[in-house]
């Protein structure tokens, strides 16, 4: 053993030297354990909002877009379609839409902001099959031609999505949050002003 004095610089700089990679160590297996917990993209993409051009939809016509994983249903109504929601009011289980399946300023005969212009989940309210768009012959009611049906248990929901009284399904079908971005646009799973 001898006897050599201590190099004190030399002591100081393993010390630096070794806390600065073990710190750099700690850092790279910190980051992606914390970037881990973040939900991946396809989590994110699937609860973002969807924005979809409605100008090129024809009268009668159904589009379909997905949001959170579900079939959301854009379609405009033709003056007839819109012209028959009185006539099966009598035959329908919440007629008035008093279940919160829609937002307040869907909460009117049209279920929509604009007539013209129905927005829906395309899920059954029953066992979420999703039902059929039936533009003609649908034969629940004299003037009625155009409705929504579920093959799976006969589940019947007019132009407006209200569900009729008897069938299967508990409720109407649900009118998701939406605006208008512009005349041409629907932002589908935001309020207009939501941060």
């Amino acid at each position: 053993m001898s006897n050599a004095p201590v190099d004190k610089g030399r002591r100081r700089f393993l010390t630096v030297a070794t806390s600065v990679v073990g710190g750099a160590g700690v850092v790279g297996v910190a980051v992606p354990f914390i970037a881990s917990w973040n939900p991946s993209a396809k989590a994110r993409i699937a609860g973002a909002p969807v924005e979809v051009k409605v100008d090129k939809i024809e009268p009668g016509q159904l589009i379909r877009a997905e949001w959170r994983g579900s079939p959301v249903w854009i379609i405009r109504r033709t003056q007839e379609m819109l012209d028959s929601l009185p006539l099966v009011e009598g035959r329908l289980r919440d007629p008035q839409s008093n279940q919160p399946q829609q937002p307040d300023y869907a909460k009117n005969e049209y279920r929509s902001i604009k007539p013209e212009l129905f927005v829906a989940v395309g899920i059954c309210t029953h066992l979420g099959c999703s039902p059929q768009f039936l533009p003609r012959n649908f034969g629940v009611a004299e003037g009625v031609d155009s409705g929504f049906f579920c093959p799976c248990h006969g589940s019947r929901f007019d132009i407006a999505g209200r569900v009729f009284a008897g069938v299967p399904a508990p409720t109407n079908l649900m009118v998701p949050p939406h605006y208008y971005v512009d005349d041409d646009t629907i932002m589908v799973g935001a309020e207009e002003g939501a941060a």
